[in-house]
C-alpha cells in the first residue's frame, strides 16, 4: 500500500534509503566524519552564535527605547526587516526633523564627557543614538562609485590569525551544513547530496578570498537567518536569490545607497539584530528536530553546551582586567584582544594567542562541549540523531531533484570533472 509524504512516496524513500546504506558502507572513512558532526553537534554550536551577542542587543536598544523598541515590535509584527526598517526610519526622520531631539544648548558633535553642562552630558548621548542625522556619510557618498580589488591597499598576512580564521571556517562548515539541511525542509525537497554540500562550502570559501581582495573586512558564509526568511515568505524559488543578487551587485555601484545604510542610527541596526541572533539561535536548536528532542542525554548535551559557551568565554575576556574597567573595545571584538591578558600562558607568543582567542569564541566553545560529550557519552544512533543524505546516483535520476540542486544554466556540465561541482 503506498502513501505520499511531501510529494515523494514512501516506496522511493525506502530506496532511496538503502541505496544510502549501501553508499555509507562502501565509504567508511566518510561516515566516520559525519558521525561526529550530527544535529545535537551542530544545534548548540549554531544557537551560540546567536547568544555571544546578548551583551550588544539590547544594551543599545535602551539607549534610545522609543526607537528601539518600535523597530523590534514592527520586524516582529511583518517579518520582513526591510519594511520594518523603512518605516522606523520614516518615523524617527520626523522626529528629528520636528525638533523632538533637539535640546537647547547642546551640540552632539561635543563628547559628553567634555561638556560643562550636566543638562548637555545627559542628553548629548540621546541625540547621538536617536538622531538620523549624526552620520554625515549620506551626504559626503558619492553618486556613483567602483568598487575593485585592493582598492584599500596589500592584504597583510598573519599566521597567528589565519590559524584562528581556519577554525572559525571549519565552525562556520557546521552552520551550514545545519542551515542547507533546514532549507531543504522548508522547500520540502530531498535532503541535499555530499556534493551539494561541499559545493556549497567550496563557494562560500571563494567568496571569502573575493571578499578579501576587495577589502570588505569579513568573509562570507551562510547567512543561517535566511533560512527562517525561506519559512516566512514561503519563497523557495532559487531564481528569486539570483534576482537578488543581482540588484545587490548593482546598487554597489551606487555610492548613496551605501552612505544611506551607514547614517541608520546604531539603535535601529541593535534592535535588527536583536531579532535576527534570536532566529539565528532559534534556527539553531531546531536542528534537534533530527535527533530525539525528549532524551535527557541529549539535554544535558546541549544546556552544558550553551552555559559554557557563555561562561568560559567570559572568564577569558575579563581575565587580567580591572573589575570596574570599563573596555573600550566591543564585546564582539573582545576575542580578538584577549590575547594580550588571557589566561593561558605558555612559552611561545604565537600558541598563546591562538589558544586565547580561539577559547574566547562562543561558538568554539560550544563545538568543543557538544562534540567530546556527544561521542563519549553512550547514546543510540537514533537518539544521537543523523542527517538524512541523498546519493549522487539516486539524485540524477529524479528531474525534480536535480532542477533544485544543478547549477543554473548548465554551468555544472563544464565542471562535470570536479566532483564537488556536480550533484
Amino acid at each position: 500500500m503506498g502513501c505520499i509524504h511531501r510529494g515523494i512516496s514512501c516506496q522511493q524513500d525506502i530506496g532511496t534509503i538503502q541505496s544510502l546504506c549501501r553508499w555509507h558502507n562502501s565509504k567508511p572513512s566518510i561516515l566516520e566524519i559525519r558521525k561526529l558532526i550530527n544535529p545535537v553537534v551542530v544545534s548548540p554550536t549554531i544557537a551560540a552564535i546567536g547568544l555571544s551577542f546578548f551583551s550588544y542587543g539590547f544594551t543599545k536598544v535602551g539607549a534610545c527605547l522609543e526607537i528601539g523598541l518600535l523597530q523590534i515590535f514592527l520586524v516582529i509584527v511583518f517579518s520582513l526587516v526591510p519594511l520594518a526598517l523603512g518605516i522606523t526610519w520614516a518615523i524617527a526622520f520626523l522626529l528629528t526633523e520636528t525638533g523632538v531631539y533637539n535640546y537647547r544648548g547642546c551640540d552632539m558633535n561635543v563628547p559628553a564627557s567634555n561638556s560643562v553642562s550636566p543638562y548637555c552630558r545627559k542628553h548629548v548621548p540621546r541625540m547621538k543614538h536617536c538622531r538620523v542625522d549624526t552620520s554625515h556619510a549620506l551626504k559626503s557618498s558619492p553618486w556613483f562609485r567602483f568598487p575593485y580589488p585592493l582598492q584599500w591597499g596589500t592584504p597583510v598576512f598573519n599566521w597567528k590569525m589565519a590559524l584562528v580564521m581556519c577554525a572559525v571556517s571549519a565552525i562556520a562548515i557546521i552552520d551550514s551544513v545545519g542551515s542547507y539541511h533546514a532549507s531543504s525542509l522548508f522547500v520540502a525537497s530531498r535532503p541535499p547530496t555530499p556534493g551539494v554540500v561541499s559545493r556549497g562550502i567550496g563557494m562560500e570559501g571563494i567568496s571569502s578570498v573575493l571578499a578579501g581582495l576587495w577589502g570588505t573586512g569579513l568573509g562570507s558564509t551562510t547567512l543561517t537567518e535566511n533560512v527562517h526568511t525561506i519559512a516566512v515568505t514561503k519563497m523557495g524559488s532559487r531564481r528569486a536569490v539570483e534576482f537578488g543578487a543581482v540588484v545587490m551587485i548593482l546598487l554597489s555601484f551606487v555610492g548613496k545607497v551605501g552612505g544611506f545604510i551607514a547614517s541608520i542610527p546604531d539603535v535601529m541596526i541593535a534592535a535588527l539584530l536583536c531579532f535576527m541572533w534570536a532566529m539565528l539561535t532559534a534556527l539553531g536548536l531546531s536542528n534537534l528536530r533530527y535527533s530525539v528532542t525528549g532524551s535527557s542525554r541529549n539535554s544535558i548535551i546541549v544546556g552544558l553546551a550553551l552555559f559554557f559557551s557563555l561562561s568560559v568565554p567570559s572568564y577569558f575576556q575579563q581575565y587580567g582586567l580591572s573589575p570596574n574597567a570599563n573596555p573600550s573595545v566591543p564585546s564582539y571584538f573582545q576575542p580578538y584582544v584577549v590575547a594580550s591578558h588571557g589566561p593561558l600562558r605558555t612559552g611561545y607568543g604565537g600558541l598563546n594567542y591562538v589558544l586565547n582567542t580561539l577559547l574566547s569564541f562562543n561558538m568554539v566553545i560550544a563545538f568543543l562541549i557538544a562534540v567530546i560529550l556527544d561521542n563519549t557519552v553512550p547514546g543510540s544512533r537514533q537518539e544521537r540523531g543523523v542527517y538524512l543524505w541523498s546519493e549522487a546516483e539516486v539524485a540524477r535520476r529524479e528531474p525534480a531533484v536535480s532542477r533544485d540542486y544543478e547549477l543554473p544554466f548548465k554551468v555544472g556540465q563544464a565542471f562535470r570533472w570536479v566532483k564537488w561541482v556536480g550533484l
